[in-house]
């Protein structure tokens, strides 16, 4: 069975940066055993980190959230410590939810997909709802308890909203 892990804009903005949050940053032990879980099992890694350029603040989502975070090469830009494996791979993308997925073969040809990371209520839902879409007969899983919100309370909406879009909502 092929299984693949896609994690979510692990990175240094939304963990211990300009967005950084005490949820996301109790979630590493988790997301990094995840990983390993994964690697050691010889399954697909996929890193998404969300990529923004200089000029970030005159798009349509900074002047709705006008905090510039993950401009692409920055420091928080970069995946968070600790977390990266050998043979990953990575994905910029410049907004909340990846429209390619179909793209990459080995992903298409995965029986699994798990998202982990954050936000629940922005980055990690739009995705598993766009990967739903695409895949709909593919067994989808999130696991509650390797991602974070931005609040807790909407970290909760965003999991009855992928259950209730036949998404498997586990370990929360």
């Amino acid at each position: 069975m092929k299984k693949a892990l896609i994690v979510v804009d692990m990175q240094n903005d939304f963990v211990t940066g300009c967005l950084g949050s005490e949820e996301a940053r109790s979630i590493l032990p988790k997301v990094k055993n995840k990983i390993s879980e994964y690697k050691n099992n010889g399954d697909i890694v996929i890193f998404t980190r969300d990529t923004h350029s200089e000029d970030y603040l005159k798009s349509q989502e900074g002047k709705y959230l006008p905090v510039p975070h993950c401009i692409y090469g920055t420091d928080g830009w970069k995946i968070a410590d600790g977390l990266e494996v050998e043979g990953c791979r990575y994905l910029d993308k410049p907004n909340f939810g990846w429209i390619h997925w179909d793209d990459d073969k080995e992903l298409a040809d995965a029986d699994e997909i798990e998202l982990i990371g954050v936000c629940t209520d922005i980055c990690v839902v739009s995705n598993a709802l766009i990967l739903k879409a695409m895949y709909p007969e593919t067994h989808i899983t999130v696991d509650a308890s390797c991602c974070a919100g931005v609040t807790p309370e909407s970290h909760n909406a965003a999991l009855v909203t992928m259950k209730s879009c036949q998404i498997d909502v586990i370990g929360g």
